[in-house]
């Protein structure tokens, strides 16, 4: 059996998408050398090189390894996998009640939202400020 090849370039797409970041925010934080055609080029690559995942991972805030390493594909077998409690017992430890409130979750993922929208706004506005 083949290991499939993880596609460094796809993961960073995928952890973008997820954290509502546009391919022309990134560039941005990169610096004046990137543009949103040199993301999307970026994104296409199979391996990308270690500073610039580093770069991105830190900008994305998430571990170089998570890039380096995530497989959807596997992932997704994982959660199918653990998902269909139908036809199976529960372990005595399995609790489906959340230990957390989830509105909770939601407003503090809302607020980390418009901080992050904050910060960027800000810098955009530095950015004109500046040309």
């Amino acid at each position: 059996m083949t290991e499939k090849k993880i596609h460094q370039g796809r993961n960073i797409k995928r952890f973008r998408e997820m954290l509502g970041i546009k391919q022309e925010a990134l560039a941005f934080e990169l610096g004046e050398d990137w543009s949103q055609k040199k993301i999307s080029i970026l994104e296409q690559k199979e391996l990308i090189e270690t500073d610039i995942l580093a770069q991105v991972a830190k900008i994305l805030k998430v571990p170089v390894q998570a890039i380096e390493n995530f497989d959807e594909e596997q992932a997704i077998n994982i959660i199918s996998n653990n998902a269909s409690f139908d036809n199976c017992q529960q372990p005595a430890f399995f609790n489906n009640q959340p230990t957390f409130n989830p509105i909770d979750k939601m407003v503090e993922l809302y607020e980390r939202m418009l901080l992050q929208q904050k910060e960027m706004i800000d810098k955009l506005e530095k950015l004109i400020q500046n040309k």
